[in-house]
């Protein structure tokens, strides 16, 4: 079974010998690849909706799994107890319903060893969910698919309040800095490039919202040529 590079990298950070759960497991792929080669114990896929189940059910059959994976219906950890799972993935999602999902759960959010949590956007309002939550960042990878680079943001629940000490870190996470990861610099020209098209589809319009917009992404685009520069 082949995985793609971003589920693949994420199926990665999942410690070995662990009970995992693969929260919007869409096909199941992630805990059928760990399961088939022997890394995890047992898994728990869940899905809100009832189509991904079943085709995450046929992924089980096929791979004469049933006794190793678990099949829930139901929305985000509200389908697990406390101390169930050790580790859980929440991808492919929002970062701000991934904010959401881990709120509405917050118990079983803390208890758990390890959570890795890949938004499709908006991963700036999840860094700021988890450090005002006092959740820690304990890793941040960058993996590119096709044309796009796709954050993977690791915790767990570290019970302290971190103060983040330059905003330009919700953007783009400090461990990326600190390990330099190998798409850093692309990732940084990515993002200067979107806030430079946002700028250009809005400039003439007038209003003070828009004014505010265009200043916002003026200074985001000068932090990120700052911290590019602090890079190289």
């Amino acid at each position: 079974m082949k995985l793609s590079e971003r589920l693949e990298v994420i199926a990665n950070l999942v410690d070995k010998n662990t009970i995992l759960a693969d929260i919007g497991t869409d096909h199941g792929y992630i805990p059928v690849y760990l399961l088939k080669n022997k890394k995890i114990k047992y898994a728990v896929a869940a899905d809100i909706n009832r189509g991904p189940l079943e085709n995450a059910k046929k992924e089980v059959l096929l791979n004469n799994l049933e006794d190793k994976v678990d099949l829930r219906l139901g929305s985000g950890l509200s389908v697990l107890k406390k101390g169930e799972v050790d580790e859980v993935i929440i991808a492919g999602m929002g970062g701000v319903l991934i904010s959401k999902i881990l709120e509405e759960s917050f118990e079983v959010a803390k208890s758990l060893k390890k959570i890795i949590l890949q938004p499709m956007q908006a991963s700036d309002e999840l860094r700021k969910y988890l450090y005002s939550e006092k959740f820690e960042i304990i890793d941040e990878v960058l993996v590119k698919e096709d044309f796009r680079i796709y954050e993977i943001i690791v915790v767990n629940y570290g019970g302290k309040k971190h103060k983040i000490e330059d905003d330009i870190y919700y953007e783009i996470g400090k461990k990326l800095v600190e390990k330099n990861d190998p798409l850093l610099l692309e990732f940084i020209d990515k993002k200067i490039n979107e806030y430079e098209k946002i700028i250009k589809k809005i400039e003439g319009k007038e209003g003070q919202k828009i004014e505010s917009r265009i200043g916002e992404c003026k200074y985001k685009i000068e932090k990120l040529k700052e911290l590019k520069g602090n890079v190289c």
